[in-house]
């Protein structure tokens, strides 16, 4: 599984990076993912972020 954030729509709140510290990171007020592919042992955690987004910026991206 993958992720991708839209750097457009994202508000730079932190909370994907709360939820999952593995995958996000906060960087000048934007969240960026911090890996290539989420590790299985967190993709709960990073679909949590997804849902939890307020602007539905964080998209998940299955292969």
């Amino acid at each position: 599984m993958k992720v991708k954030v839209d750097e457009e729509l994202c508000t730079g709140c932190g909370l994907c990076s709360d939820n999952c510290a593995e995958v996000f990171e906060l960087t000048d007020d934007v969240a960026q993912v911090i890996v290539d592919e989420v590790p299985p042992e967190h993709e709960d955690c990073a679909k949590d972020a997804t849902d939890d987004c307020p602007v539905e910026a964080i998209t998940i991206i299955e292969e």
